[in-house]
């Protein structure tokens, strides 16, 4: 059978084929995102029931976005500090040239599709004028008290098409200096939002949730955030604890946070302390030669998603990962990994720091968004308020790497034919290839487990490039190009039908 569309299935015994180049946003039916399993599960059921797991239409919108940036801005960026103390003076908050429309330009020139603003970091400064808070940009003299970075930077990205992503921490060192933040409260219901002297909000849509008095005030903080800047793509939370001692530890609402999240902006994803995402494991931007989506998972804390492995276990969804994770996981769960890293040293501005070059990012790029992962790259705005100059020419040169390392496929337009569990693509002539993009058709779960890429010459078959997982992109880079007319895939392991939307081939122009 012979068809020129894009949208193929490596089946046992047909190639199943739609048009178009695009996957939609929709999970077929209603398949389940997670599947509990059990201590009694053997490795076969633990191979099935990963099989069956089906990612989100918000989790499919994110893995196909690729490339993510994250702006890491605050008082840290005028004292110096990676992580503050929260009894900073507000008024040390001095961005004079503030200009979130530069960073947008920047984004968009750079190839990005959504960027995460840090709303509050560790030391509990806000850059909206929150009414929960003294510790915020309403306390500086910029601006006269009527700045509001959160403001413009969402209007910004929205007006260079740039999806909008929010960074609240967990952690709050001001709110524990006021005796709020891991004071030892007790749980009780609360009503969100609780409005203030002066409250300008005429009956706004409330909400009964549990919580702790820190818990109350994120809540109250999410609700702002979520309710008056416009829709919101990505809440991103980590688990950082603060400097607090272990027997004051607090116990974040998972599970009410999340619940106001999913309320107020259902199509945002929740990273990475999240049930949407899960962080990669380090800071650098790379993922495991074979990243899996489908993970083990517990429920721990008030409903957080946890790892049921080591967060930096150098296998998280293979079948040795799901029988070693047996004794403690609660769920299989469509949890997919978000790969973070800064585009200098210190993820807040140092004007002592250069940007990584550009070879140092494409190589992030490929052991990130070319194993089943999402890259997220911070670029921390300086104490002008901007970009840093240097930064804002290495995005650009980046993007251009990257057009150039993956220009047009060479097989578009041609001919693809298919015979059982293989996807044999004819360019019509022998052409030079040296970069394979791959990527599954994730509405129907993750599948692949172990695959080879052939070329043929010489009358035979011949071995190229070979991989484990593919997921939502797989990129192969060939040490040396090869050519050739025909070329295959071969999925050699598969838990279920495997089912491909992508067989790219390209030859760099580096």
């Amino acid at each position: 059978m012979a068809i020129s569309r894009r949208l193929f299935v490596l089946a046992s015994t047909a190639l199943v084929a739609s048009t178009g180049t695009s996957v939609a946003l929709a999970a077929p039916g209603e398949a389940p995102s997670r599947i509990p399993v059990s201590s009694s599960d053997t490795e076969d059921d633990l191979v099935r029931k990963a099989s069956q797991v089906r990612p989100t239409a918000r989790q499919i919108a994110w893995q196909s976005l690729g490339r993510t940036a994250f702006l890491h801005f605050g008082v840290n960026t005028f004292t110096g500090l990676e992580w503050g103390t929260g009894d900073e003076d507000p008024d040390v908050f001095q961005p004079v040239g503030l200009d979130t429309d530069q960073w947008a330009r920047a984004l968009h020139d750079g190839g990005f599709e959504l960027a995460i603003l840090t709303v509050k970091h560790h030391d509990g400064f806000v850059l909206h004028p929150s009414r929960y808070t003294d510790h915020s940009v309403a306390s500086s003299s910029w601006r006269g008290g009527r700045g509001d970075v959160l403001r413009s930077f969402a209007d910004s990205m929205r007006r260079h098409g740039i999806k909008v992503g929010v960074y609240v921490s967990p952690a709050d060192e001001n709110q524990y200096l006021h005796g709020v933040y891991a004071n030892g409260s007790a749980r009780t219901e609360r009503t969100i939002p609780t409005l203030v002297d002066g409250d300008d909000r005429t009956n706004p849509r409330t909400f009964t949730l549990d919580a702790t008095d820190y818990g109350a005030h994120m809540l109250n903080q999410l609700y702002e955030v979520l309710t008056e800047y416009g829709p919101v793509d990505e809440v991103w939370f980590d688990g950082a604890q603060g400097r607090i001692p272990p027997d004051k530890v607090e116990k974040y609402d998972w599970d009410s946070w999340y619940a106001l999240v999913r309320a107020l902006a259902p199509d945002a994803s929740i990273a990475v302390s999240g049930p949407d995402v899960r962080w990669v494991g380090n800071e650098g931007g790379l993922a495991r030669e074979d990243e899996w989506s489908v993970v083990p998972v517990t429920e721990k804390d008030n409903g957080r998603t946890d790892y049921a492995l080591a967060y930096d276990a150098p296998d998280e969804g293979g079948r040795a990962a799901l029988v070693a994770a047996r004794p403690v996981a609660d769920y299989l769960q469509w949890w997919p990994a978000e790969c973070d890293v800064s585009i200098r040293d210190g993820w807040f501005y140092h004007a002592d720091q250069q940007p990584k070059s550009v070879d140092e990012l494409t190589d992030i790029y490929f052991r990130s968004v070319g194993r089943n992962s999402v890259l997220l790259l911070n670029i921390p705005p300086d104490t002008q308020g901007l970009l840093p100059a240097a930064d804002v020419v290495r995005l650009r040169e980046f993007r251009e790497r990257v057009d150039r390392e993956l220009p047009e496929d060479l097989g578009r337009g041609a001919v693809f034919r298919s015979s059982p569990g293989v996807f044999t693509v004819d360019l019509g002539t022998e052409q030079e290839v040296d970069r394979i993009r791959l990527a599954e058709d994730i509405r129907h779960g993750q599948q692949v487990e172990s695959f080879v890429v052939e070329a043929y010459g010489a009358g035979a078959w011949s071995r190229v490039a070979g991989a484990g997982t593919i997921g939502a992109s797989r990129i192969l880079l060939l040490p040396t190009p090869v050519r050739a007319r025909h070329w295959r895939l071969r999925v050699t392991r598969s838990r279920q039908t495997a089912r491909i939307a992508e067989f790219a081939l390209h030859r760099s122009r580096t």
